[in-house]
């Protein structure tokens, strides 16, 4: 039986990266994945690579990006707060992985995992509600299924849900309740009883919305 090193421990969390500036070297289509991504999260991005996908050219074009035609040089990384690489080089790979280490930049080498600080997990979101999962690189098609069947669990219904918790909450804050009676609401509109009630009046008026339209075409 072949031994190995034991699955690297990490620590989950969810990072704001509005603002921050992130290096993406490579503009392939995994690469583009990547970019977008950072892009949704309001990061300041600059795209290293000789060529690019007509998406990732779009967004240079839009503004979205600042994309520079050319190989990596370890200069890049300066002032950077993560690195995402996916190259054909695993060279280069390395050398972007060595070269952040040493300016303390957090890298992810893509589909590599002894060459990343931090992993992608596979994320289910609904609006505000993000699930994500992570097998620290030991199996991506299990978060895939596990992606799979949580996003069967947690349904699209479960965005205006909890974006209508969310405004409940805002206004118990400004009324005069004690913190134990405001704890005590808020418990109840996130139980499941309260979520299925939601979820019935929800499919109850689209329902009705969609009968509405289909006598309104059958009269016209």
């Amino acid at each position: 039986m072949t031994t190995r090193k034991a699955p690297p421990k990490v620590f989950p969390m969810f990072l704001k990266l509005e603002g921050r500036r992130c290096l993406v070297v490579g503009a392939g289509a995994i690469a583009e994945g990547k970019i977008g991504g950072l892009i949704a999260d309001d990061a300041q991005i600059r795209v290293i690579a000789p060529e690019a996908t007509n998406q990732v050219q779009t967004w240079a074009g839009e503004g979205k990006i600042d994309w520079e035609r050319r190989r990596f040089q370890p200069s890049d990384l300066e002032g950077m707060f993560l690195v995402v690489a996916a190259t054909s080089s695993t060279a280069v790979h390395e050398e972007i992985y060595a070269e952040a280490r040493k300016r303390n930049v957090l890298c992810n080498i893509v589909d590599v995992p002894h060459l990343c600080d931090f992993f992608y997990p596979a994320i289910v979101r609904r609006g505000s509600l993000q699930i994500a999962i992570s097998t620290a690189g030991e199996s991506p098609a299990l978060s895939q299924r596990l992606r799979k069947e949580l996003e069967q669990q947690f349904g699209p219904e479960y965005e205006p849900w909890l974006a209508a918790i969310g405004q409940a909450r805002a206004e118990l804050a400004a009324r005069d309740l004690t913190a134990e009676d405001r704890k005590e609401i808020l418990h109840e509109l996130a139980s499941r009883e309260f979520f299925e009630r939601y979820r019935d009046e929800l499919h109850r008026r689209l329902k009705e919305q969609t009968g509405s339209r289909e006598n309104k075409e059958t009269e016209n």
